[in-house]
Formats: structure tokens, sequence, C-alpha cells
């Protein structure tokens, strides 16, 4: 029998885990140049993308992780590392850049659909699936019991939580239109920096769990 107080536990980790509310800032660099039909087609395969991720590893994650031999915190050291190349990428608007050449070419839809598209990464994970919310959906089952009615709870809420990120990502658009073309360039930059920031502590953060630094 699932509790209320575990409901209630379930929902503020992956509530402060999954940060719905910080997710649509992020948002706008990572999209900029594509159209508002391509930005809903990245924010639902970004959300999938991540509601896939982390019911995998509800499911099998602990023992998939044992099996390969993978620790948790070389999984967060490796997503620190990649999320820190977005990072440049958007601290020196290649990504920008590269996505405004594109507007002027005919093929422009064509070309989003299979090239420079941040849906599964960056987004996809490690920014919604990240290690942090991986280890999340694997302990709080585990604190539920580890049964089937523990792992539906938790992917209840988890699916409640994506469904409150994909809305955040949608009302990106709206916050790029306030803040115009030279805030939008203020905002990525300062992104990119909390954005490399981050990436950091997911670096530091691995290593500590390893014990390198005991």
């Amino acid at each position: 029998m699932i509790d209320a107080t575990f409901l209630l536990t379930v929902f503020t980790t992956l509530i402060v885990i999954l940060d719905p509310i910080a997710l649509a800032p992020l948002f706008i660099p990572l999209t900029a140049g594509m159209s508002s039909a391509r930005r809903r087609q990245v924010a639902i395969r970004a959300c999938l993308t991540a509601a896939g991720i982390l019911t995998v590893f509800a499911l099998i994650g602990d023992g998939l992780l044992r099996l390969t031999g993978i620790s948790l915190p070389a999984f967060r050291v490796a997503g620190g590392v990649l999320l820190f190349l977005t990072a440049l990428d958007m601290l020196f608007e290649r990504r920008t850049q590269r996505r405004e050449n594109k507007v002027d070419e005919k093929t422009h839809e064509a070309d989003h659909s299979d090239h420079d598209d941040p849906s599964v990464f960056p987004l996809g994970i490690p920014l919604i699936a990240g290690p942090g919310a991986i280890a999340s959906m694997i302990l709080l089952i585990s604190q539920g019991g580890g049964d089937w009615a523990a792992f539906l709870v938790v992917e209840g809420v988890m699916l409640g939580v994506m469904f409150l990120c994909f809305l955040s990502l949608l009302a990106a658009g709206a916050v790029e239109r306030l803040l115009g073309r030279t805030g939008t360039l203020v905002v990525t930059r300062l992104l990119g920096m909390l954005l490399a920031a981050l990436a950091i502590q997911f670096i530091i953060d691995g290593i500590k769990g390893s014990g390198l630094l005991d």
C-alpha cells in the first residue's frame, strides 16, 4: 500500500530534480532560429526521450549499471563533460550561428530534421533526464519497496512532472519574443555560463561520489 507521504516525497523530489521552470530559458538558445512548429517537435521529442530514459532506468537501471560496470558517479562525470561542450557553443554563439545560417536555406526544415537537433542531447539527456533524475528514479522505487506498486506510483508522478516540463518548453517562444534579439543574446551568454558551471558541478559531484577526493 502506497501512502500519501511517499507520494508527496516522490512528487517533491522529481519536481525539484527535473525543475520544469528552469527549462524554458535553456530552451531558447538551444532552439534559436527554429520555427514554432519545429520547436514544438523538439519539445515533444525531448520530453519523450527523457521519459523513456527515466522509465528504462526505473525498470532495470540498478542492474544495468552493475552489469555494464558503470557507476552513477562515472555517468555523472560523462554527462558533465558533454554538457560543458554544449555550454561552450552557447557562450561563443556557434550553435546560434549554425541555426541562423540554415534559416536562409530552402531546405531549412529538412536539415533540422536530421542535423543539429538538441532534442535528444542535450535536452532529453542530460538536461531533463540527467544523472540526478536517473538516480532519483532508482532510489525512489527502492524506497517504495521495489515492487510494481512503487514503480507505478513513481512512473505516474514522473510522467505528470514531464508534462509540466513540456508546457514550460512551449512557453519558451513567448519568453524569447518578450526579450527580443539583444535580450536573447544576453540571456544565451548568461545561461552558457550557468550551464558550464552546472557541467563542472556534475563532474565534481561525480568525482566526489567515486571516492577519489576522500
